[in-house]
């Protein structure tokens, strides 16, 4: 069993919010129990913009637009815009129901959840503290792969098919969980069941802690509009 940190995020739960947008490099905002954000850590590498539009909070679902527009360095990631909550964890339940409102031809981008473990009970995400990234690509377009390299293939976890890439990134190690055909636009299951996979099969230990769980696009090229009509999960002790 994973042993995990508790630190739930904001407590106010809102039926309904005036859309409130964020656009700049590393805004954020409150977001029901989650906090909706923009990391433009790569904007340096290309043209263009992004921003994120709060739609509404409802118990533990969120929903939100994000819209882009990149260009220039086509293998460079522009952004990682994302929702999290942290919390113990022996089941997780999650659905994420989200479709491409508008999109240009050719775009490169993923959709995906992007979940941090680390060694010890309190820590940030994508820090020195971190041990390992796992990511969950619901959609991949454009011939964009995740960090390392393929590993395996035909793996069959809650209820869907996927490729595993494994590689190194900073002082962390990734492991990317790939759709192998098409896309998931909606998505439902229970997360552990990758996490036991991993400490089944991939050497992840039982004793990490859980960090962070963010989901949402990493866009390199073109544009888009990506509407998330409603996320939610839910993490139980």
């Amino acid at each position: 069993m994973f042993k995990f940190l508790l630190a739930l995020g904001l407590a106010s739960l809102l039926k309904l919010v005036s859309a409130q947008t964020i656009s700049g490099q590393y805004d954020c905002m409150p977001a029901g129990d989650y906090t909706l954000c923009q990391n433009l850590w790569g904007e340096s590498a290309g043209v263009g913009g992004q921003n994120s539009t709060l739609i509404s909070t409802n118990g533990n679902a969120v929903s939100w637009q994000t819209n882009w527009t990149w260009a220039d360095a086509p293998n460079n990631v522009k952004s990682c815009q994302y929702s999290y909550r942290l919390g113990t964890i022996q089941s997780a339940p999650t659905a994420w129901n989200w479709t491409y409102v508008t999109e240009s031809e050719g775009i490169r981008a993923d959709v995906s959840y992007d979940i941090w473990f680390g060694k010890a009970q309190s820590g940030t995400a994508a820090s020195s503290a971190s041990s390992y990234e796992i990511m969950i690509w619901l959609s991949g377009q454009g011939g964009i792969q995740p960090v390392g390299s393929q590993i395996l293939s035909g793996l069959n976890i809650a209820g869907n098919t996927w490729n595993l890439w494994s590689g190194p990134n900073a002082n962390w190690q990734v492991l990317s969980f790939v759709i192998s055909s098409g896309e998931v636009r909606n998505f439902n299951a229970d997360l552990n069941e990758f996490f036991q996979y991993l400490i089944e099969s991939q050497g992840v230990a039982s004793t990490q802690y859980l960090q962070a769980i963010q989901v949402g696009t990493e866009p390199f090229v073109g544009s888009a509009s990506l509407l998330t009509e409603s996320f939610s999960v839910s993490v139980s002790v």
